[in-house]
């Protein structure tokens, strides 16, 4: 996909003062269109609709203007002109609804895993050649056996940083020292560490530095992220849907119902949970779209 700015909005003129926005973290940072750009392409968005919502924010873009308020108007132009597109733009806040909802993150990875032909389980207690530990999934196939951490956060701007990394590598080193029956007689042969927010720079860079640990988080690596994974193996939380209100998702996820694709392969739970036929229509609609 052509990605060339000119083919977009403009950037800010270069008569005007630089703007900054506040970001989930709450630090200041100049504001660039292409990175907004690059987030709607990648989000599937045509360079129409790109165009629209780039130039609609830098319209009202102020200083200091904070991230949740250009994603929420990015979010309503989206929604009206490519409701599919702005599905996906919005599956990360649609991961961070699930905090409340009681849906443990790591059955979510464990799902993903288990999309991509691995069995898998939760909550596993491993003996290390030191200690046990308590591993967040464990997934397997002939081929490998994977064990990770998840660590989920429920503000956008909180990062898994150094010392995270640090705990997490310490523990699967003593764990690559031992045996293990999963599938057969095995040694473990990759260690991750997920999250559904960022690392920090120095997690980065030490995780790179020292190797043997498999980083996935938000937006890292650049290809094979959490985002990517989840686009591919179709793991839509139902908290992306737009024809569900609050307290229908609510109803929804107290009944473990938490993937769009409960709901795909099983329309009748929507009928016996009581909702009308042309709410069910509505939903499986938008459903079908993801």
């Amino acid at each position: 996909m052509d990605k060339n700015n000119n083919d977009l909005a403009p950037n800010l003129s270069t008569e005007q003062e630089p703007l900054y926005i506040i970001k989930a973290d709450g630090t200041r940072e100049l504001f660039e269109v292409s990175k907004l750009e690059e987030s709607l392409l990648n989000s599937g968005a045509s360079k129409k609709t790109a165009n629209d919502v780039i130039s609609h924010v830098t319209s009202e873009l102020t200083d200091n203007m904070t991230t949740k308020e250009i994603y929420t108007h990015a979010f309503e132009i989206l929604h009206r002109e490519e409701k599919p597109v702005a599905l996906k733009y919005s599956l990360r806040h649609a991961i961070m609804e699930l905090g409340p909802s009681g849906f443990p993150f790591e059955d979510f990875v464990a799902e993903i895993f288990r999309a991509k032909g691995f069995e898998a389980k939760t909550g596993q207690v491993v003996k290390g050649f030191c200690v046990e530990h308590e591993i967040d999934v464990v997934a397997w196939n002939e081929e490998k056996l994977i064990m990770v951490e998840a660590k989920f956060h429920n503000e956008l701007g909180i990062k898994s940083d150094l010392k995270v990394v640090l705990y997490v590598k310490a523990r699967f080193d003593d764990l690559h020292k031992m045996t293990f029956s999963y599938g057969k007689e095995r040694q473990l042969d990759e260690a991750w560490l997920m999250t559904n927010t960022k690392f920090s720079s120095t997690a980065i860079e030490y995780g790179s530095c020292q190797g043997g640990l498999h980083m996935v988080g938000w937006n890292y690596p650049p290809v094979g992220n959490l985002h990517d994974m989840i686009l591919e193996a179709k793991l839509h939380p139902l908290t992306c849907l737009t024809s569900l209100n609050g307290r229908e998702k609510k109803v929804l996820l107290d009944q473990g119902i938490v993937l769009c694709k409960t709901l795909r392969d099983n329309p009748d739970l929507l009928n016996t949970l009581g909702f009308k036929e042309n709410e069910i229509v509505k939903v499986m609609e938008e459903i079908k779209t993801l």
